[in-house]
């Protein structure tokens, strides 16, 4: 959830569905019309993944911030863009989401924390395969193969820093609806 974009809390859970699942099933699709020239499974693999990966990232992540629901699609991308990019809200009314979805995005890390290694895992594992792509396979499927670890290595060092990043904005913006949400006391 951490790193899922901002523009992807835009309408509802169809389109969040359709807005992360179709990249990622077009990009798989890609991968297997690169490697196999199979049109067909590129097609199949583009039409099973695409809904079952968004609907799958689309229901984990409303459950994630429940809150969403009670917002628009314009106060939820108001909060979540002033989140993300650590601005202040504004808005007295929609300070307290702020502070939902930051806490959403905590519990998330949280959740989230053996990720990394699990990436690790994926990285050695696709090596391996292209590797034996390379001795084995065609030159066609050894130079997927090593996309594909070179995809597994921008992940492993990119999330990190890019979940770092997203997670400091976010406690600034926090910082910022506490301040709107303080009660002015006299003599301030």
């Amino acid at each position: 959830m951490v790193l899922i974009p901002g523009w992807a809390w835009r309408g509802g859970a169809f389109r969040r569905a359709v807005s992360i699942g179709l990249p990622v099933g077009v990009l798989c699709g890609a991968l297997v019309l690169a490697e196999s020239g199979s049109w067909v499974g590129a097609a199949l693999v583009a039409m099973i993944l695409s809904p079952f990966y968004g609907i799958r990232v689309a229901r984990r992540i409303s459950r994630a911030w429940p809150g969403a629901r009670d917002l628009d699609s314009a106060d939820r991308m108001a909060v979540v863009r002033a989140t993300r990019r650590g601005e202040d809200i504004g808005h007295a009314r929609l300070a307290h989401a702020v502070l939902d979805y930051g806490s959403a995005l905590r519990a998330a890390r949280e959740r989230d924390r053996l990720f990394p290694w699990m990436l690790l895992i994926c990285v050695g594992l696709s090596v391996a395969l292209a590797l034996s792509d390379t001795f084995t396979g065609s030159t066609r499927e050894a130079m997927v193969s090593w996309l594909v670890v070179a995809f597994f290595l921008v992940e492993l060092t990119w999330w990190p820093s890019g979940q770092s990043h997203v997670m400091s904005n976010a406690e600034r913006a926090e910082t910022s609806a506490r301040e709107v949400l303080r009660p002015n006391t006299p003599g301030e």
